[in-house]
Protein backbone atom coordinates (compact mmCIF):
# COMPACT_ATOMS: atom_id res chain seq x y z
CA UNK A 1 0.00 0.00 0.00
CA UNK A 2 1.23 3.19 -0.67
CA UNK A 3 2.29 6.18 1.58
CA UNK A 4 -0.32 8.25 0.37
CA UNK A 5 -3.01 5.43 1.32
CA UNK A 6 -0.75 4.30 4.71
CA UNK A 7 1.02 7.82 6.02
CA UNK A 8 3.34 7.54 8.90
CA UNK A 9 1.67 7.47 12.33
CA UNK A 10 2.84 9.72 15.37
CA UNK A 11 0.85 8.45 17.74
CA UNK A 12 0.29 5.60 19.59
CA UNK A 13 -2.66 5.60 22.18
CA UNK A 14 -2.56 1.90 24.58
CA UNK A 15 -5.80 1.98 26.20
CA UNK A 16 -4.25 -0.48 28.76
CA UNK A 17 -7.00 -1.32 30.41
CA UNK A 18 -10.87 -0.25 30.95
CA UNK A 19 -11.32 -0.82 34.80
CA UNK A 20 -11.22 2.57 36.49
CA UNK A 21 -11.33 4.47 39.67
CA UNK A 22 -13.80 6.93 38.47
CA UNK A 23 -17.08 6.71 36.71
CA UNK A 24 -17.09 9.87 34.48
CA UNK A 25 -20.50 10.44 33.17
CA UNK A 26 -18.54 11.70 29.65
CA UNK A 27 -16.23 8.43 29.25
CA UNK A 28 -14.95 7.82 25.80
CA UNK A 29 -14.90 3.97 27.17
CA UNK A 30 -17.23 1.45 25.53
CA UNK A 31 -20.94 1.59 26.48
CA UNK A 32 -21.52 -1.86 25.94
CA UNK A 33 -20.16 -4.57 27.67
CA UNK A 34 -19.42 -7.25 24.88
CA UNK A 35 -16.56 -4.21 23.71
CA UNK A 36 -14.52 -4.65 27.00
CA UNK A 37 -12.85 -7.69 27.06
CA UNK A 38 -9.54 -8.84 28.68
CA UNK A 39 -6.17 -6.90 28.77
CA UNK A 40 -3.30 -8.20 26.98
CA UNK A 41 0.09 -9.07 28.94
CA UNK A 42 3.16 -6.90 29.58
CA UNK A 43 5.40 -8.99 27.34
CA UNK A 44 2.54 -8.31 24.34
CA UNK A 45 2.30 -4.47 25.00
CA UNK A 46 6.12 -4.21 24.97
CA UNK A 47 6.33 -6.30 21.60
CA UNK A 48 3.76 -3.69 20.34
CA UNK A 49 5.41 -0.46 21.74
CA UNK A 50 8.53 -1.45 19.34
CA UNK A 51 6.62 -2.51 16.65
CA UNK A 52 4.84 1.07 16.75
CA UNK A 53 8.73 2.93 17.05
CA UNK A 54 9.73 1.20 13.86
CA UNK A 55 6.52 2.11 12.08
CA UNK A 56 7.31 5.73 13.15
CA UNK A 57 5.58 6.46 15.94
CA UNK A 58 7.50 8.84 18.03
CA UNK A 59 4.61 9.30 20.88
CA UNK A 60 2.84 6.95 23.25
CA UNK A 61 -0.16 7.67 25.66
CA UNK A 62 -0.48 5.61 27.99
CA UNK A 63 -3.90 5.20 29.39
CA UNK A 64 -7.09 3.29 29.63
CA UNK A 65 -9.82 3.38 31.84
CA UNK A 66 -6.52 4.06 34.54
CA UNK A 67 -3.25 2.72 33.70
CA UNK A 68 -2.56 2.87 37.47
CA UNK A 69 -4.58 -0.31 37.92
CA UNK A 70 -1.90 -2.20 35.62
CA UNK A 71 0.30 -3.74 38.52
CA UNK A 72 3.14 -4.20 35.62
CA UNK A 73 2.83 -0.27 34.77
CA UNK A 74 6.17 -0.44 35.29
CA UNK A 75 7.19 -2.50 33.52
CA UNK A 76 5.86 -1.29 30.71
CA UNK A 77 7.16 2.20 30.88
CA UNK A 78 10.71 0.93 30.72
CA UNK A 79 9.51 -1.19 27.70
CA UNK A 80 8.56 1.86 26.14
CA UNK A 81 11.57 3.97 27.19
CA UNK A 82 13.92 0.96 25.62
CA UNK A 83 12.12 1.42 22.23
CA UNK A 84 12.99 4.76 22.12
CA UNK A 85 9.31 6.38 22.60
CA UNK A 86 8.08 9.52 24.59
CA UNK A 87 5.64 8.72 26.97
CA UNK A 88 2.93 10.24 28.78
CA UNK A 89 1.18 8.34 31.52
CA UNK A 90 -2.88 9.75 31.39
CA UNK A 91 -4.70 9.65 34.45
CA UNK A 92 -6.43 10.32 37.03
CA UNK A 93 -4.34 10.26 39.95
CA UNK A 94 -6.58 8.17 41.73
CA UNK A 95 -4.67 5.88 43.02
CA UNK A 96 -1.03 6.87 43.03
CA UNK A 97 1.45 7.48 45.29
CA UNK A 98 4.70 9.19 45.80
CA UNK A 99 6.53 5.89 46.19
CA UNK A 100 5.06 4.85 42.55
CA UNK A 101 5.91 8.04 40.65
CA UNK A 102 9.09 8.41 41.61
CA UNK A 103 9.79 4.38 40.63
CA UNK A 104 7.70 5.12 37.13
CA UNK A 105 10.04 8.00 36.64
CA UNK A 106 13.03 6.43 37.47
CA UNK A 107 11.92 3.69 34.65
CA UNK A 108 11.41 6.19 31.81
CA UNK A 109 8.15 7.94 32.30
CA UNK A 110 8.51 11.52 29.99
CA UNK A 111 5.40 13.33 31.23
CA UNK A 112 1.89 13.13 33.49
CA UNK A 113 -1.34 14.46 32.55
CA UNK A 114 -3.83 14.57 35.51
CA UNK A 115 -7.43 14.79 34.69
CA UNK A 116 -9.58 17.17 36.60
CA UNK A 117 -13.66 17.39 36.87
CA UNK A 118 -13.83 20.81 39.21
CA UNK A 119 -12.67 23.12 41.40
CA UNK A 120 -14.65 21.70 43.91
CA UNK A 121 -14.70 18.01 45.52
CA UNK A 122 -18.75 18.40 44.92
CA UNK A 123 -17.76 19.11 41.25
CA UNK A 124 -15.70 16.02 41.54
CA UNK A 125 -18.25 13.88 42.69
CA UNK A 126 -21.32 14.82 40.95
CA UNK A 127 -19.42 14.37 37.73
CA UNK A 128 -16.84 11.56 38.09
CA UNK A 129 -19.53 9.88 40.21
CA UNK A 130 -16.80 10.18 43.49
CA UNK A 131 -14.94 12.59 45.23
CA UNK A 132 -10.95 13.13 44.84
CA UNK A 133 -9.61 16.74 44.23
CA UNK A 134 -7.79 16.83 47.21
CA UNK A 135 -5.91 13.54 46.40
CA UNK A 136 -5.55 14.73 42.38
CA UNK A 137 -4.09 18.00 43.88
CA UNK A 138 -1.47 16.20 45.72
CA UNK A 139 -0.17 13.89 42.86
CA UNK A 140 0.33 16.94 40.51
CA UNK A 141 2.23 18.41 43.18
CA UNK A 142 4.34 15.00 43.31
CA UNK A 143 4.62 15.40 39.78
CA UNK A 144 5.75 18.91 39.96
CA UNK A 145 8.69 17.84 42.53
CA UNK A 146 9.63 15.19 40.86
CA UNK A 147 10.70 17.32 37.56
CA UNK A 148 8.09 15.89 35.04
CA UNK A 149 6.01 18.06 32.84
CA UNK A 150 2.63 18.23 34.22
CA UNK A 151 -0.86 18.41 32.00
CA UNK A 152 -4.19 18.98 33.46
CA UNK A 153 -6.92 17.88 31.55
CA UNK A 154 -10.02 19.53 31.40
CA UNK A 155 -13.06 17.78 29.83
CA UNK A 156 -15.85 21.16 29.45
CA UNK A 157 -19.41 20.70 29.83
CA UNK A 158 -22.82 22.31 31.11
CA UNK A 159 -21.67 21.53 34.75
CA UNK A 160 -18.30 22.91 34.75
CA UNK A 161 -17.43 25.20 31.75
CA UNK A 162 -18.65 28.61 33.86
CA UNK A 163 -15.75 27.47 36.28
CA UNK A 164 -12.72 27.96 33.28
CA UNK A 165 -11.34 31.33 34.96
CA UNK A 166 -11.34 29.12 38.33
CA UNK A 167 -10.09 26.37 36.25
CA UNK A 168 -7.07 28.24 34.94
CA UNK A 169 -6.41 29.96 38.23
CA UNK A 170 -5.75 26.09 39.93
CA UNK A 171 -3.77 25.20 37.20
CA UNK A 172 -1.40 28.08 37.51
CA UNK A 173 -1.23 27.62 40.96
CA UNK A 174 -0.47 23.80 40.97
CA UNK A 175 2.01 25.21 38.28
CA UNK A 176 1.25 23.04 34.91
CA UNK A 177 3.04 23.70 31.92
CA UNK A 178 -0.06 22.77 29.92
CA UNK A 179 -3.97 22.81 30.57
CA UNK A 180 -6.05 21.45 28.23
CA UNK A 181 -9.44 22.50 28.32
CA UNK A 182 -11.63 20.19 25.91
CA UNK A 183 -15.44 20.51 25.17
CA UNK A 184 -16.85 17.17 25.51
CA UNK A 185 -17.54 15.35 22.31
CA UNK A 186 -20.70 13.51 22.64
CA UNK A 187 -19.91 10.05 21.75
CA UNK A 188 -20.17 6.79 24.29
CA UNK A 189 -21.38 7.66 27.50
CA UNK A 190 -21.15 11.58 26.91
CA UNK A 191 -23.99 10.74 24.06
CA UNK A 192 -26.30 9.13 26.88
CA UNK A 193 -26.17 12.46 29.32
CA UNK A 194 -25.90 14.97 26.44
CA UNK A 195 -29.22 16.36 27.19
CA UNK A 196 -27.42 17.20 31.10
CA UNK A 197 -23.45 18.11 29.28
CA UNK A 198 -24.74 20.24 26.36
CA UNK A 199 -23.61 23.86 27.77
CA UNK A 200 -25.35 27.00 25.88
CA UNK A 201 -23.91 29.11 22.82
CA UNK A 202 -23.69 31.83 25.71
CA UNK A 203 -21.51 29.81 27.75
CA UNK A 204 -19.39 28.63 25.05
CA UNK A 205 -18.34 32.29 24.41
CA UNK A 206 -17.60 33.18 27.96
CA UNK A 207 -15.28 30.33 28.17
CA UNK A 208 -13.66 30.84 24.71
CA UNK A 209 -13.11 34.19 26.18
CA UNK A 210 -11.83 33.31 29.42
CA UNK A 211 -9.70 31.09 27.97
CA UNK A 212 -7.95 33.23 25.44
CA UNK A 213 -7.27 36.53 27.49
CA UNK A 214 -5.56 33.55 29.88
CA UNK A 215 -3.62 32.21 27.34
CA UNK A 216 -2.24 36.17 26.44
CA UNK A 217 -1.68 36.45 29.98
CA UNK A 218 0.31 33.69 30.88
CA UNK A 219 2.28 33.55 27.41
CA UNK A 220 5.76 31.87 28.12
CA UNK A 221 4.83 29.93 31.35
CA UNK A 222 1.54 28.14 30.91
CA UNK A 223 0.39 26.75 27.93
CA UNK A 224 -3.50 27.04 27.50
CA UNK A 225 -5.56 25.13 24.98
CA UNK A 226 -9.30 25.43 24.41
CA UNK A 227 -10.61 22.98 22.21
CA UNK A 228 -13.90 24.35 20.43
CA UNK A 229 -17.52 21.69 20.30
CA UNK A 230 -17.91 20.92 17.13
CA UNK A 231 -22.11 21.03 17.86
CA UNK A 232 -21.35 24.51 18.30
CA UNK A 233 -18.64 25.78 15.36
CA UNK A 234 -21.02 24.94 12.80
CA UNK A 235 -17.70 22.91 11.09
CA UNK A 236 -16.97 19.28 12.52
CA UNK A 237 -13.87 18.40 13.99
CA UNK A 238 -10.64 16.71 12.39
CA UNK A 239 -11.17 13.74 14.50
CA UNK A 240 -8.01 12.20 15.38
CA UNK A 241 -6.47 14.00 12.47
CA UNK A 242 -8.29 12.03 10.54
CA UNK A 243 -9.14 8.32 10.27
CA UNK A 244 -6.15 6.11 10.31
CA UNK A 245 -3.51 9.33 9.49
CA UNK A 246 -1.30 9.64 12.10
CA UNK A 247 -2.94 7.87 15.51
CA UNK A 248 -2.72 4.27 16.31
CA UNK A 249 -5.53 3.09 19.36
CA UNK A 250 -4.87 0.00 21.20
CA UNK A 251 -7.67 -1.10 22.70
CA UNK A 252 -6.64 -3.19 26.10
CA UNK A 253 -7.49 -6.66 24.54
CA UNK A 254 -4.62 -5.48 21.02
CA UNK A 255 -6.95 -4.40 19.22
CA UNK A 256 -6.35 -1.41 16.61
CA UNK A 257 -8.80 0.84 15.95
CA UNK A 258 -8.22 4.49 14.76
CA UNK A 259 -10.17 6.22 17.52
CA UNK A 260 -11.36 5.62 20.51
CA UNK A 261 -15.06 4.76 19.45
CA UNK A 262 -14.48 3.15 16.47
CA UNK A 263 -15.39 -0.39 17.76
CA UNK A 264 -19.05 0.94 18.03
CA UNK A 265 -19.00 0.99 14.08
CA UNK A 266 -20.65 -2.44 12.85
CA UNK A 267 -19.93 -4.00 9.84
CA UNK A 268 -16.19 -3.49 10.65
CA UNK A 269 -14.02 -6.05 11.34
CA UNK A 270 -10.40 -4.37 13.79
CA UNK A 271 -7.70 -6.61 13.70
CA UNK A 272 -5.67 -7.78 16.68
CA UNK A 273 -1.95 -7.16 17.19
CA UNK A 274 -2.91 -11.19 18.58
CA UNK A 275 -2.77 -12.21 14.98
CA UNK A 276 -1.13 -9.46 12.58
CA UNK A 277 2.29 -7.61 13.48
CA UNK A 278 1.30 -3.70 14.44
CA UNK A 279 2.81 -2.63 10.75
CA UNK A 280 0.78 -5.30 8.47
CA UNK A 281 -2.13 -3.72 10.21
CA UNK A 282 -1.39 -0.26 9.63
CA UNK A 283 -0.75 -0.70 6.27
CA UNK A 284 -3.56 -3.35 4.92
CA UNK A 285 -6.24 -3.20 7.68
CA UNK A 286 -9.85 -3.20 5.43
CA UNK A 287 -10.97 -1.58 8.40
CA UNK A 288 -7.85 1.14 8.87
CA UNK A 289 -8.39 2.12 5.10
CA UNK A 290 -12.13 2.01 4.83
CA UNK A 291 -12.18 5.99 5.67
CA UNK A 292 -8.89 6.89 5.02
CA UNK A 293 -8.26 9.34 2.54
CA UNK A 294 -10.99 11.14 0.55
CA UNK A 295 -12.38 8.31 -1.73
CA UNK A 296 -14.92 7.34 0.55
CA UNK A 297 -16.32 10.90 1.18
CA UNK A 298 -20.28 11.72 0.15
CA UNK A 299 -21.21 15.46 -1.36
CA UNK A 300 -20.91 17.94 0.69
CA UNK A 301 -17.64 16.35 1.61
CA UNK A 302 -16.04 15.37 -1.38
CA UNK A 303 -15.87 18.77 -3.17
CA UNK A 304 -15.73 21.00 0.27
CA UNK A 305 -12.78 22.93 0.50
CA UNK A 306 -12.11 21.92 4.30
CA UNK A 307 -12.03 18.27 3.17
CA UNK A 308 -8.57 18.17 4.06
CA UNK A 309 -8.81 19.81 7.04
CA UNK A 310 -11.50 18.23 8.71
CA UNK A 311 -10.78 14.89 6.75
CA UNK A 312 -14.99 14.69 6.71
CA UNK A 313 -15.31 14.73 10.85
CA UNK A 314 -15.87 12.00 12.92
CA UNK A 315 -17.15 8.65 11.76
CA UNK A 316 -18.67 7.14 14.94
CA UNK A 317 -20.32 10.55 15.44
CA UNK A 318 -21.79 10.09 11.89
CA UNK A 319 -22.96 6.58 12.79
CA UNK A 320 -24.18 7.74 16.57
CA UNK A 321 -26.60 10.27 14.97
CA UNK A 322 -27.14 8.82 11.71
CA UNK A 323 -26.83 4.97 11.47
CA UNK A 324 -24.79 5.43 8.53
CA UNK A 325 -20.33 5.83 9.57
CA UNK A 326 -20.22 7.06 5.56
CA UNK A 327 -22.47 9.87 6.29
CA UNK A 328 -21.69 13.32 6.41
CA UNK A 329 -20.44 14.45 10.22
CA UNK A 330 -24.11 15.86 11.41
CA UNK A 331 -21.99 18.61 13.23
CA UNK A 332 -21.34 19.88 9.75
CA UNK A 333 -23.58 22.79 8.93
CA UNK A 334 -23.82 21.59 5.12
CA UNK A 335 -25.22 17.93 6.24
CA UNK A 336 -28.29 17.26 5.31
CA UNK A 337 -28.85 15.70 8.78
CA UNK A 338 -27.41 19.13 11.15
CA UNK A 339 -31.28 19.07 11.92
CA UNK A 340 -30.31 16.31 14.30
CA UNK A 341 -27.45 18.78 16.43
CA UNK A 342 -29.87 21.80 16.49
CA UNK A 343 -32.62 19.16 17.58
CA UNK A 344 -30.14 18.42 20.47
CA UNK A 345 -29.71 21.85 21.65
CA UNK A 346 -33.65 22.02 21.61
CA UNK A 347 -33.83 18.91 23.83
CA UNK A 348 -31.15 20.71 26.59
CA UNK A 349 -32.77 23.63 26.58
CA UNK A 350 -36.12 21.86 27.43
CA UNK A 351 -34.56 20.09 29.83
CA UNK A 352 -32.96 22.10 31.59
CA UNK A 353 -36.05 24.25 31.80
CA UNK A 354 -38.55 21.65 32.82
CA UNK A 355 -35.74 21.06 35.47
CA UNK A 356 -35.78 24.62 36.47
CA UNK A 357 -32.12 24.74 36.76
CA UNK A 358 -31.89 22.02 39.20
CA UNK A 359 -29.22 19.38 37.89
CA UNK A 360 -30.07 16.76 35.94
CA UNK A 361 -30.00 12.55 36.68
CA UNK A 362 -26.57 11.46 35.09
CA UNK A 363 -26.12 8.04 33.66
CA UNK A 364 -22.37 7.21 35.42
CA UNK A 365 -19.81 4.92 33.95
CA UNK A 366 -20.18 1.19 34.73
CA UNK A 367 -17.80 -1.76 34.07
CA UNK A 368 -18.92 -5.32 34.73
CA UNK A 369 -16.82 -8.03 32.84
CA UNK A 370 -15.10 -11.05 33.84
CA UNK A 371 -11.93 -10.54 35.92
CA UNK A 372 -9.59 -9.55 32.95
CA UNK A 373 -6.07 -11.30 31.76
CA UNK A 374 -3.83 -9.19 32.32
CA UNK A 375 -2.29 -6.29 34.94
Amino acid sequence: MTEEHAPRPYTLVAELTYRCSLRCAYCSNPVHPELRRGELDAATWVRVFREAEELGVVQLHLTGGEPLLRDDLEELVAGARAAGLYTNLITSALPLTRERLLELGARGLDAVQISIQGTTETDTLRIAGRAGLREKIEAAGWVRQAGLPLTLNVVLHAENIDEVPALIDLARSLGAARLELANTQYLGWALRNRDALLPTPAQIERARDAAAAARAANEGTMEILFVLPDYHRGVPRACMDGWARRYLVAAPDGVILPCHAARAIPGLEFDSVCDRPLAWIWRESQALGRYRGEDWMPEPCRSCERRAIDHGGCRCQAYALTGDAGATDPACRLSPRHDLVRAAHDRSRVARAAGNRAPLKLEYRSFRSAHPKGG
